[in-house]
This record gives structure tokens, sequence and C-alpha cells, in this order.
């Protein structure tokens, strides 16, 4: 009599990646052995969404949504901190609606805005009166500069004004001859000048990400915190976990991997290959977490 086999359809859940350093290590086995009290924190282009040349086509990676849906039921709170507003991250991310994560929040603006899937709500300030004066003025700016072909501004609700260099004939170029000039104007109407990937965003100061992953962090209660980003703008909210550290609470620093931005990667216990990496990475954890 034959015997009759039988395979399981559901994929082996796959070995998580060793961080490369002692306190990367800590943070993840506190993260599996307290998942109730881990608060993991993402930003959202780079990280979640692939970069692209046109800052309003990008998407959350399509598995984003799925895998986010796995994990933030095993954990304390599942956070997005991004630049971006925070209704335009939910549009782009696809949060909104998602069955399992009513404990996500975004946070916009750095910060400056928090939209909860819970209720719905968004939250924000009275925009900063510098930002629509930046943007009377800017055109002035990129003429006195030579107005650098490809060279594209970006809108951000009338909070912040981004321009963004990715499509120039020279990107580097157009970056180091501008960022002067913008830091001045920005200077002389009481904002600041974040640099990033190809780009230098004109915004209000007082809110960071790591002011904006600090905070949650207390609200929350977590005693364990996974932050993952990919940009220059990340680099506080990697000053506020390891600040986390020296006050016991474990972290874990992911950077979703880019040659554009070396620090980070120097600084983070892992490094993976861009939002697909992220993705994984969070999938491994959620299967890790049963």
């Amino acid at each position: 009599m034959g015997t009759h086999e039988t395979h399981s359809t559901e994929p082996e859940p796959l070995p998580l990646p060793v961080p490369v350093t002692p306190a990367g290590r800590a943070a993840l086995d506190a993260i599996l052995g307290r998942p109730s009290t881990t608060l993991v924190a993402l930003d959202f282009d780079g990280t979640l969404a692939p970069i692209v040349e046109n800052p309003a086509d990008a998407r959350a990676h399509p598995d984003a949504v799925p895998v986010l849906t796995a994990l933030a039921p095993k954990v304390a709170a599942v956070a997005v901190i991004t630049g971006r507003p925070a209704e335009v991250a939910v549009r782009h991310g696809g949060f909104a609606g998602a069955e399992g994560l009513e404990h996500l929040c975004v946070l916009g603006h750095y910060g400056a805005e928090r939209w909860d899937a819970r209720t719905g709500a968004l939250s924000a300030p009275p925009p900063h009166p510098g930002v629509a004066a930046v943007r009377a003025e800017l055109p002035r700016v990129l003429a006195a500069a030579g107005d650098p072909p490809g060279v594209a501004v970006e809108e951000k609700g009338g909070r912040a004004v981004a321009v963004h260099t990715r499509r120039a004939d020279d990107p580097r170029a157009a970056f180091e001859a501008l960022r002067a000039p913008l830091t001045d104007l920005a200077g002389r109407h009481g904002l600041i000048v974040e640099p990033g990937r190809m780009v230098l965003e004109l915004r209000p100061p007082g809110m960071d990400k790591g002011v904006a992953l600090l905070e949650h962090v207390r609200e929350t209660g977590a005693r364990s915190v996974l932050y993952a980003g990919d940009d220059l703008g990340d680099l506080p909210a990697f000053a506020a976990v390891e600040k986390l550290r020296a006050d016991g609470v474990p972290g874990l620093l992911v950077c979703s991997g880019s040659t554009e931005v070396g620090e980070l990667a120097e600084r983070a216990d892992l490094v993976v290959a861009g939002p697909a990496g992220v993705v994984s990475l969070l999938r491994e954890l959620a299967g890790q977490l049963g």
C-alpha cells in the first residue's frame, strides 16, 4: 500500500539577519523577547517606498502594508515618521483602512503633524509664516543661481518647500551650488535647511525625527525600539535611539541601504537592500514572533 505525502504551502520563515554590533544584537533579543513592548518606527521615502525621480510618484513597496498588518498586532505600536505631509504619506502608503493597522500612526513634517489610523484624524499646528515668504522668493533665488536645468520644487502642504536636484544634468553639482543660497534664504525667514538625497528642504526648526521618536516612545511606554531610515534626516532618529540605549532602552538601528548616505550605514546595526530589504526584515521579524 502506497504512502501519501503532504506538502505545506506555507513558506518556511527565513532566519533574521544578525546585527553587526553588540548593541544591535541585544536590541534584537529584547524585541524578540518582549515584542508587546516594542515600538517599530519607520521612515517613508527610501525606507518603505523606493526613491523615484518625481516625489509625487512615490508609493510604498507593494508588500509593505501586508507585512505591517502581519507585524503590527504583535508589537506595541508602529509609527511612520516622515518629512512628507502626513496625509500624503498615508495616501501614498495605502495605510488608510488597512485591517490590522489600527495602532499605526503617521508623524508627518518630522512630527509636527499626526494621523491616527484608528480614528483617521489628522492634527497639525498652523503653518509657519516663513514658508510662504520663502516660496515667494524662491524663483528669484533659483534664477540668481542660474536656474539649473532639471531642478524641481516640491510644495509640502504649506509647511515646507523642497528643492530636488536628482533630475538635474549634474545632480551633485546643482545640490552644492544651491546649498548656500537656500540656507541664506531659509535663515532670513526663520527656517532651516534639511539636506537629503539630492534634495534641500526648507522647513521650520524645532522638530526633527529624533524629537518625534522620543515623544512617541514616551507616549507608548515602549521598552525597546526598532528604527529604520535611509537619509540624512534620519540621523536625529538614530541619535535618539542611541540616547535611549544609554538610558537602558534597547534599540535596533536599520539602514535602508544607499551609497548616497554612507554616514547612516556606518552607524547602523543592520544594513538592508533598500525598501525591499526593509520589507523582508519586517516579514522575517513577524514570522519569528509567531
